[in-house]
């Protein structure tokens, strides 16, 4: 589903608030990681537990959108934690997904995710944006050069790696588990339901490139390449997921969610009855024989973001976001959201990679 869709989500500013600064101290560093797929460097970041060294700084802080506390470069603390890799949802970044990095890199995971190039904020187009392909090579040759090269090797279990997957990202969560995704079904699921964001998307009229706007043609979905938008992408590194609002909730092969065998973790945004047919996942978590399912009641898709600045809805509007980034889904408020993804995320992940503790 296509989670953010703005011209405003790289232009950063200076810090307006400095938050304090985590009893358990959070390292953050950015690499770059050779990808031949891409034929370039994948841009990642690592949080990680630390110990307090380094420069302090707020990870994923712009104009937009209030940053985490970190300590860029830190030292990491000994040990050999698990992996959790992040997949950021379509048009944001994966400091956007900061937030929830900081808090499972202070309970001792490592976290590491790339921005995936064509489906990166300023880097986005409707024709990029189905090659799941694409982002779940990302991800697997990031698990390769992680744990195979350099100093990272040997700070990460090799035995307890996950992924935690935001709307697009959750589909490549998905697909890296093992789904196959089915190009009919996401076709004839746009046919179905036009007025979805991301089949809106697809439409075209606008995408980005270089940072700027540019104009785009009406994508036909059916003139994706099949094969490889059906593939099989299951890396058997990957031990467990949690998918929240994952994409393409109505386009995966029945036959391949059955053969899942690692537990996954479904999180809806939204009551019951308000979450988009483009991401609910009741059926999918029904359909695979490890999987749970859970909702966050009162939040909406946009719940997920980083929490906003004071003037950044006043902002948007200037500017003629046409996405409600920083509008409130309800009663709640977002950071009592958050509260309550990070309660249940952390567990999931401790169930999963960290078993008997």
């Amino acid at each position: 589903m296509r989670s953010i869709v703005t011209t405003t989500t790289i232009l950063f500013s200076a810090f307006l608030t400095q938050p304090v600064f985590a009893a358990e101290a959070v390292g953050v560093s950015e690499i770059a990681i050779p990808s031949p797929e891409r034929g370039k460097n994948l841009a990642v970041t690592v949080w990680y537990p630390s110990d307090g060294s380094g420069v302090k700084t707020l990870s994923g802080d712009d104009r937009i959108f209030q940053g985490t506390p970190v300590f860029k470069d830190g030292a990491v603390k000994p040990g050999r934690p698990p992996l959790v890799l992040l997949s950021h949802g379509s048009g944001s970044r994966v400091t956007g997904m900061g937030w929830i990095a900081a808090r499972l890199a202070s309970e001792g995971f490592i976290v590491a995710g790339p921005n995936h190039p064509g489906t990166t904020s300023g880097d986005s187009t409707p024709a990029d944006t189905p090659k799941i392909w694409e982002r779940t090579n990302d991800l697997s040759t990031i698990v390769t050069a992680l744990t195979t090269q350099g100093s990272w090797s040997g700070a990460i279990d090799t035995d307890r790696i996950g992924i935690l997957g935001f709307s697009l990202g959750g589909s490549a969560a998905l697909e890296i588990s093992g789904a196959r995704a089915d190009l009919d079904a996401y076709a004839r699921y746009c046919d179905e339901y036009a007025t979805m964001m991301d089949c809106q998307w697809f439409a075209g009229g606008r995408g980005y490139v270089d940072n700027e706007p540019v104009s785009v043609p009406k994508l036909d979905l059916r003139s994706i390449d099949k094969a490889r938008f059906e593939q099989q992408n299951r890396d058997p590194r990957i031990r467990s997921a949690v998918l929240i609002d994952p994409g393409l909730a109505l386009a995966f092969k029945p036959d391949s969610l059955r053969e899942i065998d690692i537990p996954l973790i479904f999180i809806n945004l939204g009551s019951k009855g308000k979450i988009p047919p483009a991401v609910l996942a009741d059926r999918l978590a029904a359909a695979i024989p490890a999987a749970t399912y859970q909702q966050v009641d009162e939040a909406d898709h946009f719940s997920f973001l980083p929490l906003c600045k004071p003037d950044a809805g006043a902002f948007l509007k200037s500017v003629g976001e046409r996405d409600p980034i920083c509008e409130p889904a309800g009663s709640r408020d977002r950071g009592d959201i958050h509260a309550q993804l990070e309660t249940m995320i952390v567990a999931a992940f401790n169930r999963t990679l960290k078993p008997g503790q």
